[in-house]
């Protein structure tokens, strides 16, 4: 009985092995799996020919992904810039201990101006913290939108230089020169930074990236990548930056619809806000012992305040219904 076993087992075990290694070949598995692995080498990595090369197209396909990968960290690290790029953003050339001490100086300004007229330190405070805090900021926000508002009203017909320029011959780099000296403002002291941190040695790709960090707008995020993918992977830059410029045109051309559509509703919430102080103030005119209750009165002070805080929710939510962020 164990001479029997012996043979049996040398059988199974014999053809374990060739199930192991012979079937895969006849089957076809093994050519199976292999072009398995050439598609997914093919699409996920650099693909190889015979001899070794490198297939362009895979090649510029990664770069173009590095390139793109490298300007959304930029972009999403520029959100919540420092105060000294914010007041760059706005175009002022303060230092950031001058913003600090114009912002101190202005709060104890409102706040010796609430202590000479006997302003209750419930309201001198408060405004004095607004005016030193909150009002500087408010005006760096303020001339940030007017400037970038300026800068997209110029900025596609600057590309349009540049696309005329490399169709013409001419390198990207004294493109930018032209811009740099001929361009309307703020967009021709931009492109001069541009031209003067290449002259400090940095790459103009580079260089048209940081373009963003002064002007962190979505337009000069795609012309930073199109200068920076072309830089690396190579193309056609008259063509792409001429797709761009129409781009760029069509968004502003948007924006304006935008802005038209939104004006009455803005006017609307404009008179709804100031309806009710303009009634109080009529009313104090025509019979001022009418409406003092409300300031003389601790139950007409409640109200004056409750009202005040609804009439300042209602704005808000008006605000946000009709401000589009485009």
């Amino acid at each position: 009985m164990d001479a029997l076993w012996i043979p049996l087992l040398t059988m199974l075990a014999a053809g374990g092995v060739a199930y192991v290694f012979i079937f895969p070949l006849l089957s076809g598995e093994r050519a199976a799996e292999q072009r398995k692995q050439e598609v997914a080498f093919a699409d996920g990595a650099v693909r190889r020919t015979k001899r070794g090369a490198v297939d362009p197209s895979v090649t510029r396909r990664q770069q173009v992904e590095e390139s793109l990968k490298e300007l959304e960290a930029r972009r999403a690290n520029a959100n919540r810039p420092p105060l000294q790029v914010r007041i760059g953003q706005a175009g002022l050339e303060w230092s950031k201990t001058r913003f600090i001490v114009v912002s101190v100086l202005l709060g104890l300004g409102v706040l010796l101006v609430g202590v000479v007229l006997g302003w209750p330190i419930y309201i001198a405070g408060p405004l004095a913290f607004s005016a030193g805090f909150g009002l500087p900021r408010w005006m760096l926000g303020h001339l940030k939108k007017k400037r970038e508002y300026q800068f997209l009203q110029e900025f596609p017909n600057a590309i349009d230089v540049v696309v005329r320029g490399v169709k013409s011959g001419l390198p990207l780099g004294d493109c930018i020169r032209i811009i740099a000296s001929e361009s309307q403002e703020p967009v021709r002291s931009e492109f001069r930074r541009i031209v003067e941190t290449q002259a400090l040695g940095i790459p103009l790709a580079d260089a048209c990236v940081k373009l963003f960090e002064r002007v962190p707008l979505a337009e000069t995020s795609f012309f930073g990548i199109v200068v920076s993918i072309q830089s690396k992977a190579g193309g056609n830059l008259a063509e792409a930056l001429g797709n761009l410029s129409r781009v760029l045109r069509d968004r502003r051309k948007m924006r304006e619809k935008i802005r038209a559509v939104s004006m009455e509703a803005k006017a609307s919430a404009a008179i709804i806000g100031s309806l009710p102080i303009i009634v109080m103030l009529l009313v104090y005119l025509s019979t001022p012992s009418y409406i003092a209750l409300l300031w003389t009165e601790p139950l007409g002070r409640v109200m004056l305040a409750g009202s005040a805080v609804w009439m300042f929710c209602g704005i808000m939510v008006m605000r946000k219904m009709i401000n589009f962020d485009f």
